[in-house]
């Protein structure tokens, strides 16, 4: 029997070692010619196949469901059932594993993530996956060093320093604690002193300004190396009873690391960043704030967090760090008197990665903007950009002048888009459905939003030729068809996830939202109202919901091996660099997103346009 079977491929990933030995016992080594029908529909399958060499296209009908290949297996859905419901076609020669249907179902019986990732639907996998990676979570956590935290910058004054002056100290700079420099002593040492030591001096009734810390100092240092383990830091901690340690490089002082920070840290840090960015002064801090968000995402994401609780936060610390530096440049008359919105990805909540710039600006009526607003405007976008949140190719931000205006003048734009549509109004129209309030008075953004629902027309030619954008960038079952191909080591293999599965389910979803003016902004709170108003089955909008998550895990993931190889974000996912868990996984959501364009299609008569 063959011992070179891949273990290492989902779902065979999860067997124990006797398992494994279970299908080395029986498997045998099968070869297809190109064009074989391997699995007819209706046919009752007496193995589970696994394949080693070429391709194996799945039909439904006449139409291409997917495509498999090295190290995919199929069908073990129809194992279950006891029959096949689509036709499997070797298109090019095919070298597969076959494993006994009895062996499979022993399998199922004795290993629960096996059968959950080999037959189950979406929902169920992402569930068994799940329950894999929070296995892992407290292992990658373990293994993070004390660098990789957040260090609060050190304070020292000197021993002789008065407990007055040192106050003032904790005041400016926001801290609980300084290092004491105590040079006077043989040899020169390094001590602490705390906000709780504080109530000691208090209590010794000596004048705070004649009372020097080196008094009142704890020489006794406990520190740590930046190179420690995390959890080593909180370990020691707790041991000492103390609430922060000192770190160090060498002999230098690195930084303070307390508590707090550490259990952010074991958590997400996102709280902490956003602390920094709410104490910013200067557009170089926030800078220093936004360049400790991506390595905020990739530590979630290596500990096993869920997508899209990271996006949730991704989207509050971008709002956050949006509206203070808006703050810092536009003039307080400015900032008060109209509402600075995000839009597209950013607005509905479901970006990760710094992506492009989508923003505009609205005002009240009756305000009249300074005349120096382009230059604000300018500096805002280029401050953004600077934190890497690169400009608009569309130019879609507040320093052009088609996205800042004044209430009326932007309800009349909006009303334009909807009721007298062409091509870049109708895309105008998507980006502005997704529009968030970051800052300033988010009243003036609400009143133009309601405006537009409440003149969203019933008329279906005008919602077929906003749905029919679903469409705009081809069709994901030609991309499968282009896997194929993919045969020399140069061959095009990166996939548009964004075109390919992200957009269409993000519009077809904004789609039948606009349809029954519902007001979410987010895709997940459109779903969960679309279903509530009748118009997608409970079924529907969950696969909807989780296909969106597999598509913004499996772009992210793309996102981050660019970023670690010092590539920039391209969006683009090479399929042969995912693993057999993801690559299934994105079959299936991309399955998915054809047939929910196969409903979209009916429901707006799109085949008439």
């Amino acid at each position: 029997m063959p011992n070179a079977f891949n273990f290492s491929a989902s779902p065979f990933d999860c067997l124990t070692q006797v398992e494994q030995r279970l299908v080395q016992d029986n498997i045998d080594v099968a070869y297809f010619p190109k064009g074989e029908v391997i699995l007819d529909v209706g046919a009752a399958p007496t193995h589970l196949f696994v394949i080693i060499k070429g391709h194996v296209t799945q039909f439904d009908g006449a139409e291409i469901v997917t495509v498999y290949g090295p190290d995919d297996c199929f069908d073990g859905r129809a194992l279950v059932a006891g029959k096949s419901s689509s036709r499997f076609v070797a298109a090019e020669e095919v070298v597969a594993y076959e494993l006994a249907r009895q062996t499979v179902k022993d399998l199922i019986a004795a290993n629960a993530t096996f059968g959950a990732l080999l037959f189950s639907d979406l929902g169920q996998k992402l569930s068994a996956l799940g329950e894999r990676r929070h296995q892992n979570e407290l292992i990658a956590l373990n293994t993070a060093r004390v660098d990789q935290a957040f260090l609060r910058p050190v304070q020292v004054v000197d021993a002789e320093t008065d407990i007055v002056s040192v106050v003032r100290v904790f005041h400016d700079k926001k801290t609980s604690n300084v290092l004491v420099r105590d040079s006077r002593s043989d040899p020169p040492r390094l001590g602490i002193f705390t906000a709780t030591a504080l109530h000691k001096a208090v209590l010794r009734g000596t004048p705070l300004d004649q009372l020097p810390v080196g008094l009142l100092a704890n020489y006794q240092l406990i520190t740590v190396q930046a190179g420690d383990q995390v959890g080593d830091a909180l370990a020691l901690m707790l041991r000492h009873a103390i609430h922060r340690v000192v770190v160090m490089d060498g002999d230098a002082v690195r930084g303070v690391l307390e508590s707090l920070d550490v259990f952010a840290f074991l958590s997400n840090h996102s709280h902490l960043i956003g602390m920094q960015i709410d104490a910013a002064h200067t557009l170089d801090e926030l800078a220093d704030a936004a360049g400790r968000i991506t390595p905020m995402i990739a530590r979630m994401v290596r500990s096993g967090t869920r997508v899209p609780l990271v996006a949730t936060m991704v989207r509050d610390l971008n709002a956050r760090l949006f509206a203070r530096t808006w703050a810092l440049i536009a003039p307080p008359e400015l900032a008060a008197a109209s509402c600075l919105f995000v839009m597209g990805s950013e607005g509905r909540g479901e970006q990760l990665l710094k992506t492009d710039q989508d923003n505009g600006l609205v005002w009240r009526d009756d305000y009249a903007p300074p005349d120096d607003l382009q230059a604000i405007c300018d500096r805002f976008s280029a401050a953004l950009a600077s934190f890497g949140y690169p400009e608009c190719p569309g130019r879609i931000m507040v320093n052009n002048p088609a996205w800042r205006m004044s209430a009326s003048d932007f309800a009349r734009t909006a009303r334009r888009w909807l009721l007298m549509p062409d091509a870049d109004g109708l895309m105008n129209l998507a980006i502005f459905l997704d529009a968030h309030a970051v800052a300033g008075d988010a009243r003036l953004l609400d009143g133009v939003r309601e405006g537009l629902m409440a003149l969203a027309t019933d008329n279906d030619a005008t919602l077929a030729r906003f749905a029919a954008a679903i469409d705009a960038f081809g069709s994901s079952d030609g991309w499968w068809n282009r896997v194929l191909e993919l045969a020399g080591a140069d061959a095009e293999r990166r996939m548009n996830l964004k075109k390919e599965g992200i957009f269409p389910l993000v519009h077809g979803v904004r789609s039948l939202a606009l349809a029954h003016r519902l007001r979410p902004q987010s895709t997940a709170d459109r779903i969960q109202a679309l279903q509530a108003a009748g118009e997608l089955s409970a079924q529907t909008a969950r696969e909807l919901t989780e296909s969106l998550g597999v598509f913004m895990d499996v772009r992210l993931q793309a996102g981050l091996a660019e970023l670690d190889k010092g590539r920039p974000v391209s969006g683009a996912v090479d399929v042969h660099e995912l693993s057999s868990a993801d690559r299934d996984l994105l079959k299936d959501a991309l399955g998915v997103v054809r047939r929910f364009k196969t409903q979209l299609r009916h429901r707006f008569k799109l085949s008439a346009l």
